[in-house]
């Protein structure tokens, strides 16, 4: 008798943008609950990436109990606000963003004091107090020994080496792998690799951890990230469930175009981000269908004398422009932060708004992730015949009430006081 196949769930980075993978997963648990499915997690290998690599961390460590791990988190993402990512607070803006701004302008006259050298626009220690009290990284250990989990794979980017590096925590040996400008190590997962992966370029500071027993700085996992899925395939997910934080491709005609002069920083910032954080994703998938349409020509006994095997693959993906969304919401940022990002050009809210998609990574207001969460629930839902026969559920009508949705309590951790 054959074995179920393994099944992989990849989780990309995009800051505030990763609510919608919490709205994909609620989804996702109401149609497992719908076909009598429940317990433990559909998924015995997560990887994530940035922010992404938070919400694989919580699924990975209640591994036992997907449902309850995914009311935590549509309960966080519901209640979050931006003071509990970074510091937004007129005092944390000027100790970090506006002494950033100056070193941009003024670096050359103040290079000689050191103390005047900001890591980052933005301080992101509230998060680390968040994920301290929010992940429950004690349990990862029992997920693994008790065969809830396979493994779990977080990526980072090393700005000492240069190098994309994959750590991962399983509980039988898995042999790290070795690509160009690409490793994987074993390691217990830590607080620090989540802020390390999930730390914007220039916007959160890097975070040291150790690797083959040196320390390096490492940023956000996304930057170098040229195959998100392989952690999953090399952890030996037979298929693989990606769960984007923007739209994989624009329909045709539907080129989205601004002419308002040069433009500003905000608007190049935002770009950059998104090659960052959606572009890899995409040709990854790409590269994967034509891989797979290469073995299905393949004679059989040619197929069993390569290394290669087919992976099925199902992208989830937001339906609309999420740098659209985030414009209809630039107002519910706090007056400092709003402030901040005019300077970089940051303006207007709704059809008028400008640098949208960068403030569509730094929107931690419930306005903004609440609309996330219920476009990815409407999003899967959507596509539901396509997903039970991904899972092998059978099909159901829908039952789900977005509004029991966010009425629904979290499942593993007291929530912080700003979000009771």
């Amino acid at each position: 008798m054959s074995r179920p196949p393994s099944t992989g769930l990849i989780l990309t980075g995009g800051g505030a943008r990763a609510a919608y993978q919490v709205g994909v997963l609620a989804a996702l648990a109401q149609l497992r609950r719908d076909a009598g499915v429940s317990g433990a997690s559909p998924f015995p290998i997560i990887a994530g990436t940035s922010a992404g690599a938070i919400n694989a961390s919580t699924l990975a460590c209640l591994a036992d109990d997907f449902d309850s791990a995914v009311d935590g988190l549509v309960h966080i993402w519901q209640n979050i606000h931006v003071d509990q990512v970074y510091r937004a607070d007129s005092f944390g803006v000027i100790r970090t963003g506006a002494r950033w701004m100056t070193m941009m302008s003024l670096g050359w006259a103040l290079a000689r004091w050191k103390r005047s050298r900001p890591r980052s626009l933005l301080d992101n220690e509230p998060l680390g107090e968040l994920l301290r009290r929010w992940v429950r990284l004690e349990r990862l250990d029992s997920m693994l020994e008790q065969g809830h989990l396979q493994a779990l794979a977080i990526s980072g980017s090393s700005y000492t080496s240069g190098q994309h590096v994959t750590f991962y925590q399983t509980n039988k040996p898995v042999e790290p792998w070795l690509r160009s400008q690409r490793v994987a190590t074993r390691a217990r997962m830590t607080i620090e690799h989540l802020m390390a992966s999930s730390a914007i370029p220039f916007i959160f500071p890097a975070e040291q951890l150790e690797l083959d027993g040196q320390l390096e700085w490492f940023g956000d996992g996304s930057m170098r990230q040229s195959a998100p899925i392989s952690p999953a395939v090399h952890l030996g997910a037979d298929r693989v469930l990606v769960i984007g934080a923007g739209r994989m491709h624009e329909p045709t005609g539907s080129r989205h175009v601004q002419v308002n002069g040069h433009p500003s920083m905000a608007q190049i910032a935002g770009h950059a981000l998104s090659n960052i954080f959606l572009d890899a994703l995409a040709v990854d998938v790409e590269r994967l269908q034509r891989i797979n349409n290469t073995l299905s020509l393949l004679p059989e006994e040619a197929r069993r004398n390569t290394a290669l095997r087919p992976i099925d693959v199902l992208v989830i993906a937001p339906s609309r422009r999420l740098d659209d969304l985030a414009a209809e919401h630039q107002g519910s940022l706090p007056p400092t932060m709003r402030g901040l990002l005019r300077s970089v050009g940051v303006q207007g809210e709704g059809k008028t708004a400008s640098g949208s998609a960068l403030t569509s990574y730094l929107l931690f207001e419930p306005s903004f992730t609440g609309e996330l969460i219920m476009l990815g629930m409407s999003d899967t839902l959507a596509r539901r015949a396509e997903v039970q026969r991904f899972f092998g559920w059978p099909a159901q009508a829908p039952t789900v009430d977005p509004a029991m949705m966010r009425r629904r309590s979290a499942g593993f951790a007291d929530p912080p006081a700003a979000a009771a």
